[in-house]
């Protein structure tokens, strides 16, 4: 006897009803079927299926309550029923009472010997679900891939055309992993030749044993003042900094080179710039020269005395923000005024000393291009002695609005606020006593305050003397 007659004459002996039963505590639906397709019996173990009129489906044929592209597939399933046939499954939806059609998996056997068929099925819907997710998973790597393409495009334009010389060195090794062509032009090596080198190799024999410990320093602080080092391209003094940036793979060395000092236009001793360069070295107020972004190109003796530092070389390459009262908000005002009218005068700020002491200064400033290189030129000088007490402080009460805005920049706004207030009390207060000829009570009552609190008041801003008489 065969496998499959073996299968048929044990379910032969089977009620249907009984079957019907064991199928659906197996199942998500199990539907009873008569030969010719009419539902004969239904059983739902799934609570959840928002299945559409369930109540009407007793009489009906299979194939009407599914939706009308499953009907041909629940025809093939009841035909391989009554032939016999091995089982196989069929993706089923049927109507919804929620809108979207309830996908189900479902097969067909054949029960008993009177052509009673049981079809059954799992719920799909927690499939579709997954699988809708990883369509849109996969729709939002996609993306994430083109975004990221597009930003390497833009970061990689930014890093071929900056000015500003960069290389990026394996930490490592010490090996050049990438070099843009302003280091290039420095170093006086073609790109493709610098790609690969070690970074000490690049450099002049002579210049090796700084830079090896600047990296020694930076690789185990994270930061360290730049050094100076001979370019090969001209014999020009190069300022060298390096910083340490993490990526998937590890930490990387970024290294910026930028010119010691702003090329002259001739520097023969004797020559007009030549002298330009010595009166601006020594003069009493400090002069500095950045990029456009704030980043400092060259100083003068007196700038460096200013922010409290011993070399040139300990401010070369930092920001000029580093040292301003306000940090990046001043630098930022200076710089739009300047990309708007060319220059900027007078602008008033606290420049703020590696050792923690504050000077009042004033900052003019010009934007200018040396060699084909734009760059801004600042004049900064000290204003503390010459002003004096000439400006309020927070111990002395402004009296007027000209000098509570003397106050923006160098004192808090939230203090600023704070003094407004005290000032606006003292001005009525006295307008109160003038109005009254000096009559306390009746100052009291116009301002709406106790003659407690008057007094009170009268002391804290020192105005005439609460005698004893008064008080009565």
């Amino acid at each position: 006897m065969s496998p499959k007659k073996s299968t048929t004459t044990g379910l032969a002996a089977i009620d249907p009803t009984i079957a019907l039963d064991v199928i659906a505590a197996a199942s998500d639906i199990a539907i009873g079927i008569d030969s010719q397709g009419t539902i004969t019996h239904l059983k739902l173990s799934n609570d959840q299926l928002p299945l559409h009129k369930t109540s009407d489906w007793i009489g009906q044929q299979w194939n009407r309550v599914v939706t009308t592209e499953s009907a041909i597939k629940v025809d093939e399933l009841i035909a391989d029923a009554v032939n016999d046939q091995p089982i196989r499954w069929r993706h089923i939806n049927y109507p919804s009472t929620q809108g979207a059609d309830v996908p189900i998996l479902c097969s067909a056997i054949q029960i008993g010997t009177n052509g009673q068929i049981v079809a059954f099925g799992r719920d799909l819907r927690n499939m579709a679900s997954l699988q809708q997710r990883l369509v849109e998973a996969h729709q939002a790597m996609e993306r994430d891939y083109l975004r990221m393409r597009h930003m390497e495009t833009r970061y990689r334009l930014l890093f071929e055309l900056a000015s500003e010389a960069v290389l990026i060195v394996d930490p490592n090794q010490e090996r050049i992993l990438e070099a843009n062509p302003a280091a290039s032009k420095i170093l006086g090596t073609a790109v493709k030749r610098l790609v690969g080198r070690g970074l000490r190799e690049s450099l002049p024999e002579s210049q090796r044993h700084a830079v090896e410990d600047l990296l020694s320093r930076v690789r185990s602080t994270g930061d360290a003042d730049s050094c100076v080092i001979t370019g090969d391209a001209a014999g020009e003094e190069v300022a060298i900094s390096a910083s340490l940036f993490r990526q998937e793979s590890g930490a990387l060395f970024l290294v910026r080179l930028a010119p010691s000092r702003i090329p002259a236009v001739t520097d023969t001793p004797g020559s007009q710039y030549s002298v330009m360069l010595d009166v601006l070295e020594h003069s009493p107020d400090g002069f500095v020269v950045t990029d456009p972004a704030g980043k400092i190109l060259s100083c003068n003796h007196a700038f460096i005395e200013m922010v409290h530092l011993a070399k040139r070389e300990q401010v070369l390459s930092r920001q000029l923000s580093d040292w301003l009262g306000r940090s990046d908000v001043d630098l930022s005002v200076l710089i739009a005024n300047i990309q708007q009218r060319g220059a900027v005068r007078l602008f008033a700020t606290m420049l703020r000393g590696t050792s923690g002491a504050d000077l009042e200064v004033e900052i003019s400033g010009v934007s200018v291009k040396s060699g084909g290189m734009p760059c801004l030129g600042f004049s900064v000088r000290e204003v503390g002695q010459r002003l004096g007490t000439e400006r309020p402080t927070l111990n002395q009460l402004p009296r007027t609005a000209d000098q509570l805005v003397e106050l923006v920049g160098r004192v808090p706004l939230q203090e600023i606020v704070s003094e407004t207030a005290d000032l606006i009390e003292k001005l009525c207060i006295e307008a109160a006593l003038r109005l009254t000829r000096d009559n306390r009570a009746s100052a009291a009552e116009m301002l709406g305050l106790s003659r407690q609190s008057l007094y009170v008041k009268l002391r804290r801003y020192n105005i005439g003397e609460v005698t004893d008489r008064s008080k009565k």
